[in-house]
């Protein structure tokens, strides 16, 4: 360490000066002072407090180790406690040390993960996507949707809950929705009404799968509805079920929500 020797001088040295030389802050050395870890020995003459060469010294020493990441506490038994093996403590923290450049490694793949989904919507690779969801699956549609939705509320909802999800459970999702998807060809087949007990219960239904992605309100999912009708790649993709599927979902989707008391016909996206 540098030493009043060192810089010329036999004098003690003010904190400022010793903040300085050892590269910490003066709050530093009064909060030392104040715990009586290190405490300067000497006054001048107008009663200021100076260090000596040995408070220097002892002052390396605990900057060496708290450097080292030992609390206070475990410095002052490191330095004080003539039973303390150092060794020993040393070990233990770099075990803890080691604990914790794990745990920062885990933050860091969750953050990279959550960062992902935020950027591409679905962690799967393009193959696993076509065989997660099938085969006229398009993995660009997470694209296509990010750059519409991307500033939403529901898509960081979307990218948030996708982070953690695994292929097996975009799995359970894929079949659960296109189970939903078969039932509703099936129930327009069969002349089932809008209104009724089994036509709300398809509408219980899609909206409790959709809410995987982002909590779907009862005026988001009339929204919804809506597009599906409208938008000539839903249309095709909810016709190509049943014929008239399309317009039928949107309207069993309609009636479902009058029997909560919205309007479909003033619904908004919230």
């Amino acid at each position: 360490m540098v030493s009043m020797v060192d810089l010329g001088t036999g004098d003690g040295l003010a904190v400022g000066a010793t903040a300085e030389l050892l590269g910490v802050t003066v709050r530093t050395l009064h909060h030392w002072d104040e715990i009586g870890l290190a405490s300067p020995s000497e006054r001048t003459p107008a009663g200021y407090r100076q260090y000596t060469d040995s408070d220097l010294e002892r002052l390396d020493r605990i900057v060496a180790y708290r450097r080292s990441g030992l609390g206070l506490e475990a410095v002052r038994e490191v330095l004080d406690d003539t039973t303390v093996d150092v060794s020993a403590r040393l070990r233990e923290q770099r075990a803890q040390l080691a604990e914790r450049i794990e745990e920062l490694q885990e933050l860091d793949r969750r953050l990279e993960r959550m960062t992902e989904a935020h950027e591409r919507g679905i962690l799967l690779t393009d193959q696993e996507q076509t065989e997660t969801f099938g085969d006229d699956w398009d993995p660009q549609r997470s694209a296509a949707a990010r750059d519409v939705w991307g500033g939403t509320t529901q898509w960081a909802q979307f990218a948030e809950r996708s982070a953690s999800r695994t292929r097996e459970q975009w799995q359970e999702l894929s079949s659960a929705m296109s189970s939903l998807q078969r039932d509703l060809g099936d129930a327009l087949g069969r002349g089932v009404l809008p209104g009724s007990a089994e036509a709300n219960a398809l509408v219980e239904r899609h909206r409790e799968i959709f809410s995987n992605f982002f909590p779907l309100t009862r005026q988001m999912q009339v929204c919804l509805g809506r597009m599906f009708e409208s938008d000539p790649g839903f249309a095709a993709h909810y016709n190509g079920i049943r014929a008239g599927v399309a317009p039928w979902f949107r309207q069993i989707i309609d009636e479902s929500a009058r029997a909560h008391g919205i309007d479909p016909d003033t619904a908004t996206w919230r």
